[in-house]
């Protein structure tokens, strides 16, 4: 009888699970409740629950109304989960990259970008100004 290795020892390491999903959209005033409840259904659909989910839904919705406010025509929106990260982008077709602003307290809005900052691992803005962008770790996270 021949001695057969534990499967372990044969198995190749199971490769990080990569989803994406890619939509664009005109801006209207409904289209960010939309992008919210596809993102809610997407991270559903990679199996994130918890906070983690609600921050990565609520961060879509402040770079989605950002957009929309400030940018010019299509709004572009693409989430990847790979390696152990989602990734958020939104690209609003304006050069002029978005900025981090202090809001007052009587300020109606203004806040957005920094709720992002504080839930989110890492922001940025693409050199060209046109993708705001946001991470999220998902570490404690197994799919």
């Amino acid at each position: 009888m021949a001695h057969t290795p534990p499967a372990c020892a044969t198995e190749a390491p199971q490769a990080q699970p990569s989803r994406a999903f890619e939509v664009a959209f005109a801006p209207d005033k409904a289209a960010v409740g939309r992008m919210r409840r596809n993102t809610a259904a997407f991270v559903r659909l990679c199996g994130m629950g918890g906070t983690l989910a609600d921050d990565v839904v609520l961060a879509v919705s402040e770079l989605v109304t950002n957009g929309m406010q400030h940018g010019h025509g299509d709004i572009g929106l693409r989430i990847r989960y790979v390696a152990g990260e989602v990734r958020v982008e939104v690209r609003d077709g304006n050069p002029s990259p978005a900025e981090l602003r202090v809001a007052e307290d009587n300020d109606a809005s203004g806040r957005g970008l920094f709720l992002v900052a504080v839930l989110a691992r890492n922001w940025g803005v693409s050199d060209d100004g046109r993708t705001t962008w946001c991470v999220f770790r998902t570490s404690n996270w197994r799919p």
